[in-house]
Order: C-alpha cells, then structure tokens, then sequence
C-alpha cells in the first residue's frame, strides 16, 4: 500500500501536465476536426505499448509520464500527418530517447522532442510543407472529421518571409499551424496552471520568454530578416515549446540558477535558429540543445556553489 501511494504521488505532476493540456486538445478538435482525438488516441497507444514492452521485463508499471510525451508529441504535429509516421516518431522518441536511458527519470533529452525530430528530418515534407487551416462553420472541427481547406504556409513561415498576420488572430488560435501550439491563449493558460500547482518551473518560463523576446527584438529592430517579437513568440510553437516541454523537469536542469540560463538559452536560441536557419522554427532544436549542456550545467553550479561554502 505504501509503495501504491509512492507510485501515486510521482505520477501526480504527470497527470497535472494532463488536465493542462486539456483545454488545448478541446480547441484541437474545435480547429481541426474529430481526427485529431483519433491521433492522439493511436498515439497514447503506441507509446504505452513501446513502453510496456521494456518496462514488463523488469516487472514496474508504465509510467504516467508516457502518456504526457504522446499527447505532447500529437499535438506538436501537424493536422494531417499521416498516423503511421506519428506513430513510428512516438516509439522512436520512447524507445531512443527515453528506455534506452534506463527508462523514467534517467533520459538525457526529452523523448517527445527526439520522435519528433525524428520524423521532423525523415519526412521534411510532410512535416513543414502541408498544412490546413481550421474547420469553418459554427461548429468548427465538432462537426467534421478532419479540415480540408489546403494552405502552404503557418503564420510563422510568412512572418518569416515578410507577411503581416492579424495578432489576435495569432492569440485566439484561429489559424493553421501545429495541432496544439496554434491558441496562444490557451497555451498561456495551461502554463499558468502548471505553475500554480508547481508541476513546471516558472523560472525556466520566465527566462525562456525573457531571452526570446530580448534576441528577437535586437534582430527585429537590427534589420534581420526578423518577425516583431509578440507576433514571432504567438505564431507557430515557441510559446507551445517554452511552456510545455522546456519545463520537462527530467531533461532540464535541477538546480534553480540552472534553470534561469537553461530557460534563458532556449529563448534566445530559438529565436536565432528561426531567423537565420531553414527550418520555419527552431524551439525544437533549441530546447534538445538545452537539454544537452543541463546536466554538465548542474554539475557546474554545484561545483561553484561547493566551492563559496567550502571558502
């Protein structure tokens, strides 16, 4: 019993990311119809059984925790991502980015983030250049399968190649994009109570929208080819990333002066890979890069700090 209620307790911050993230996946189906709660439940199914499948062999249940990465995962996507492709990009991240570790708790990199950069670099096609935009009507996506209305290109990408999008518009999340990043309100919402219940650092949230909005205004203002800052950090995932897998507590850093530059380096690294990469965002690689230097980053501060007591 007492090892029931341990179990129960570790699993409490998973489920807490869960019920944030509700508002998000009603909206998901509100803008792009009913395939999107299908996705998200092949999705969770796929990553349960990878998961299962290591976790059995040393007799310990699946942790809540997989069911955050896959509904992370799902809506980190876009719309009409074929479902094999999403379900082969959740067992890679669960497999390669997290079991391969020693399972919960020991993975270096987020393994949503690693199935995604996965299918993000296999199927690049797919994954930046087909897009639609919301279900019309006054039922929106309650009232359909799945959107049909075709467009090439996210708020981000014409941003990025100089065109102006409506900045409410971006707010309220009426606009094509990932499955879950496209309502910037609701994302803030969602942070906002993970702060509140201290599932997710707000020192990394802070950091992370200080030094995206610092980068991105001197780039905005320098001349570069640069979105205006709240249009760039409400367009696309940025905000999606920032909140919901920059605060991944087992990929970032433990101590608290590791979180402020942890959230300050995705930030400004996001806004840089944006501006001056390919890729039409760059939260992704910016948060796996993070998650690289976190641990070695800790080690540092402890180090530091060891050393102020010591003397």
């Amino acid at each position: 019993m007492a090892l029931f209620a341990q179990y129960v307790r570790k699993q409490l911050p998973m489920t807490r990311v869960l019920l944030a993230l509700v508002p998000v996946v009603v909206s998901s189906v509100y803008f792009f119809g009913w395939r999107v709660l299908f996705l998200l439940a092949v999705v969770n199914a796929a990553a349960f059984v990878s998961e299962y499948a290591f976790t059995r062999l040393g007799k310990q249940p699946a942790s809540a925790a997989v069911f955050v990465t896959a509904c992370l995962f799902t809506l980190s996507l876009p719309p009409e991502l074929p479902m094999w492709m999403a379900v082969l990009g959740v067992v890679f991240g669960i497999v390669f980015g997290k079991m391969v570790f020693g399972g919960f708790g020991k993975n270096v990199f987020n393994p949503a983030l690693t199935g995604r950069a996965f299918i993000y670099v296999s199927f690049g096609h797919h994954m930046t250049g087909q897009w639609v935009d919301p279900v019309g009507g006054p039922l929106g996506g309650f009232g359909a399968y799945a959107a049909d209305a075709i467009t090439s290109a996210t708020p981000c990408m014409l941003l990025k190649t100089g065109v102006d999008v409506p900045l409410m518009e971006l707010f309220l999340g009426n606009t094509s994009g990932i499955i879950g990043g496209t309502s910037a309100i609701l994302v803030i919402l969602g942070a906002l109570y993970m702060i509140w219940k201290k599932t997710a650092s707000y020192r990394i949230i802070v950091a992370a929208l200080a030094g995206y909005l610092a980068m991105q205004t001197g780039l905005w203002l320098g001349g570069a080819a640069a979105a205006a800052p709240l249009h760039g950090l409400f367009a696309g995932g940025v905000l999606f990333g920032i909140c919901f897998f920059a605060t991944d507590p087992v990929s970032g850093p433990s101590t608290q002066q590791g979180r402020w530059i942890y959230g300050a380096f995705i930030g400004a690294m996001s806004s840089l890979i944006t501006v001056f990469s390919a890729w039409p965002e760059g939260t992704m690689f910016a948060i796996l890069l993070a998650n690289m230097f976190a641990p070695i980053m800790d080690h540092a501060i402890k180090a530091v700090l060891a050393k102020k007591k010591a003397a």
